[in-house]
């Protein structure tokens, strides 16, 4: 009954705004599986970070952590991780930007299951990677994690928050949210 009133909400929305409305009801399931936030977190001794307890759940069954593409590190869920081999699969390996690819995510990747605290170790030579200290920046992205140094973080920050360069960054990108693409 929910669902059904939550499509006429979303009618009432469509035929009363320029956007549309979307229900809680509707956004929840889809909020269900994605990594929100950002979150400062410190390594203890063993070289271990404290994952988020909105994120938890997701990676209960474990995870994946490799290097990201900017001196930072990127988890993904197992399953996610499975369908970026399957996606590795297609690509051609006589292509040396395939394999270059491949290398960076493959060859950095660990498997990881939070304890029962909710921490995943990460190897040092990630942490190395990463320029990873004992503070670090647990940020969601959506489908994945990454995680940041704080200078890196900062840079980050420093970047997105440049409306000019925003701007020219993404005035290609179709990011409406009435579904039809206008």
């Amino acid at each position: 009954m929910c669902y059904k009133r939550g499509i006429l909400w979303v009618k009432v929305g469509q035929s009363g705004t320029p956007g549309a409305f979307l229900p809680a009801v509707l956004l929840k399931p889809l909020l269900e599986h994605m990594f929100l936030g950002e979150y400062q977190h410190s390594f203890d001794e063993k070289s271990r970070i404290t994952i988020p307890a909105k994120f938890r759940d997701e990676l209960a069954k474990g995870c994946v952590v490799t290097r990201g593409f900017e001196k930072n590190l990127n988890i993904y869920t197992s399953e996610d991780f499975g369908n970026l081999i399957k996606k590795a699969q297609t690509m051609s390996p006589t292509d040396p930007e395939t394999r270059a690819l491949q290398r960076l995510i493959f060859s950095g990747a660990s498997e990881a299951v939070p304890d029962r605290n909710g921490r995943i170790l990460i190897p040092p030579f990630l942490r190395a990677y990463g320029d990873l200290d004992s503070e670090a920046y647990v940020i969601g992205v959506g489908q994945y994690i990454e995680i940041w140094s704080k200078v890196g973080w900062d840079e980050q920050l420093k970047n997105m928050n440049d409306p000019e360069a925003n701007s020219r960054r993404f005035a290609a990108l179709n990011l409406a949210t009435n579904g039809n693409g206008s």
